[in-house]
């Protein structure tokens, strides 16, 4: 095998220095190159079938607390569906507390069962269901007295700029008391709110327009 050249280092140049090789190339030998791939390939993640995210995996044993679903649609300002958009969820678990070591929460136990995030992508009709653990009202600031109430983060990218939102409950007293949900303007804070239905919970969400859901940083 003949040995590469090292490239030159382009000196005052940080950029430069940082890209150059510090060793030799190697080429990839013949017999190596027809199955390699530069990048894997990409993950079938689920349309409008059910992300459960009510257990880390399938056979596992089933989280702490109240299993709920939650589907419904996400749509333009015209209301055509956003097909193909990812959307990622996470929330508490059933005792307040995220499997997240920033969790602000420590005093509150993690459940071995439950992770509380996942991702799924929506069908042509914009559709998506998923199934998780109804989350607890968690303190956020003692201080203030400040309790969050049971609530599902969203994150959509698709249609546009990535944009996230938080799914409320309803009836549910802490809402009205709640300092992001009350910066909401009053004729906005329905839209946060998902419907109660007998097969579960139901939360459209719209993308821009006059109709637009409430989302972080409006």
């Amino acid at each position: 095998m003949t040995p590469t050249r090292t490239l030159d280092v382009v000196t005052q140049d940080r950029e430069s220095e940082a890209r150059t090789p510090a060793k030799p190339l190697r080429p990839i030998p013949p017999a190596a190159r027809d199955p390699y791939a530069a990048q894997p390939p990409r993950p079938e993640w689920p349309g409008p079938s059910l992300l459960d995210l009510s257990r880390i995996a399938p056979g596992r044993p089933v989280a702490q607390g109240e299993v709920i679903e939650v589907a419904g649609r996400i749509v333009d300002g015209d209301g055509r569906p956003v097909g193909g958009a990812v959307v990622e969820i996470w929330n508490c678990n059933a005792a307040g507390r995220y499997a997240h070591v920033d969790d602000a929460n420590p005093d509150a136990p993690l459940d071995p069962d439950f992770l509380g995030f996942g991702r799924l992508m929506t069908d042509a009709d914009g559709r998506y269901r998923l199934r998780t653990i109804r989350p607890a009202a968690y303190l956020a600031r003692a201080d203030i007295g400040w309790w969050r109430p049971p609530h599902i983060h969203f994150s959509i990218l698709g249609g546009g700029p990535r944009l996230v939102t938080q799914m409320y409950f309803p009836g549910d007293p802490l809402n009205e008391k709640d300092p992001i949900h009350m910066v909401i303007p009053p004729e906005q804070r329905p839209a946060a709110i998902a419907e109660a239905t007998a097969d579960g919970l139901v939360w459209d969400i719209v993308m821009r327009g006059r109709h637009r859901t409430p989302f972080e940083g409006d």
